[in-house]
């Protein structure tokens, strides 16, 4: 079902997930950044913003009238369907020292998150086999994920970070949405194409205002994905990628960029895959509660990798080959795709701007150099 809905219209969509008991997830300005709230209103969506990103750089400006033309920030969707922290267990004492250990219900709130691009998409196709998968499955994820109804977003704008067409992720949204929208703003004309990707998603829209869309209207979607894709001239080759990396583990070139990071995590924190996580017990000042909570955590701390008798990456250059080799050719072994989107967020949000697409580029000119010695 492909039709056409103008900003009232948008406005009847939220309306209609929220009496449909959604609770609706979104984009929203706050604190100079694009961060995810509730939408409850068109007017909460980041309207008129743009999001101008560079290697270690993020600004908002305001230029035009676009709802989603900010494209993504450093918040992606695992803060709602796996966030930090969650509480494992509780264990109170009772009487005659006894004690009680209960584990909260697993999540039934029903979630429709409003906005997703197309690489962020793909990063929730990647953590449903991580934590969906048939032999182990985190129960809290899997129940948020079955309750979510999504609302994707084609990409009109590309930020100077962005490389999803190399990820072959973006920037047009194909699959694994509920509604997909593709915002058309002409001269006196302001209106959006919505697709169908479920029978969740039809039911939705035959609740909606919808207009028939015409070809027109279908042409104008699909050259605003054109143009996105013309702009988007940040590449990663990833031809023989997995075992380039693993044949280059000692090579100087991870020492050079190890002594530029700062092993803050913040690559790890924005990146809408990197799973990681840890543990920890605490408990009130009576000592008759605990809990057992669980937290996001990094391969970037020197505490992830500790065990009996001491930490096995202690220097940062082990830190960061094992996330990029982790994230572009293990996690391929592991789950049977690389765990990189291309959404550009570890790039815009390094401090020291170190650029991923880049440190790939060393290590193939490397290794070309060494085939052609050899």
């Amino acid at each position: 079902m492909i039709g056409v809905l103008d900003t009232n219209g948008i406005q009847a969509l939220l309306e209609e997930l929220a009496s449909s008991g959604f609770s609706v997830i979104g984009p929203t300005v706050k604190d100079d950044a694009i961060l995810l709230g509730e939408i409850t209103h068109i007017d909460a969506l980041p309207s008129g913003w743009i999001a101008r990103q560079s290697p270690g750089q993020y600004r908002l400006q305001k230029d035009g009238q676009a709802y989603f033309d900010h494209v993504v920030g450093p918040q992606n969707w695992k803060k709602v369907l796996f966030p930090t922290p969650q509480t494992i267990w509780k264990a109170d004492k009772g009487k005659r020292n006894s004690l009680n250990i209960t584990e909260p219900p697993l999540p039934t709130e029903k979630l429709a998150l409003f906005g997703v691009r197309g690489c962020d998409l793909a990063a929730l196709d990647i953590l449903d086999r991580v934590f969906g998968g048939e032999n182990f499955q985190d129960p809290r994820y899997v129940a948020r994920r079955k309750n979510a109804f999504i609302v994707a977003v084609n990409c009109r704008r590309a930020a100077q970070t962005c490389f999803c067409t190399s990820m072959n992720t973006g920037p047009e949204v194909k699959e694994g949405f509920d509604l997909v929208l593709t915002e058309i703003i002409e001269k006196d004309r302001h209106v959006f194409l919505v697709e169908t990707g479920s029978n969740s998603g039809k039911q939705v829209a035959n609740r909606l205002p919808l207009q028939e869309a015409g070809q027109d209207d279908i042409q104008a979607a699909r050259e605003i994905i054109e143009r996105t894709t013309e702009t988007i001239t940040r590449q990663l080759d990833t031809s023989d990628l997995h075992d380039m990396l693993m044949s280059h583990l000692d090579d100087e070139i991870w020492e050079d960029v190890g002594e530029r990071c700062l092993s803050c995590a913040n690559c790890t924190l924005v990146c809408p895959t990197c799973f990681c996580s840890t543990v920890e017990d605490v408990t009130d000042l009576t000592g008759d509660h605990a809990e057992r909570r669980q937290l996001w955590d990094s391969c970037f701390t020197l505490d992830f990798s500790y065990i009996h008798g001491g930490s096995v990456r202690t220097s940062i250059k082990s830190r960061y080959r094992q996330w990029m080799t982790h994230k572009l050719a293990s996690w391929v072994d592991q789950f049977g795709t690389m765990g990189c989107v291309g959404c550009g967020r570890c790039i815009t949000w390094c401090p020291v701007g170190i650029d991923i697409i880049e440190e790939v580029q060393k290590i193939r000119e490397a290794h070309v150099a060494h085939a052609m010695a050899t």
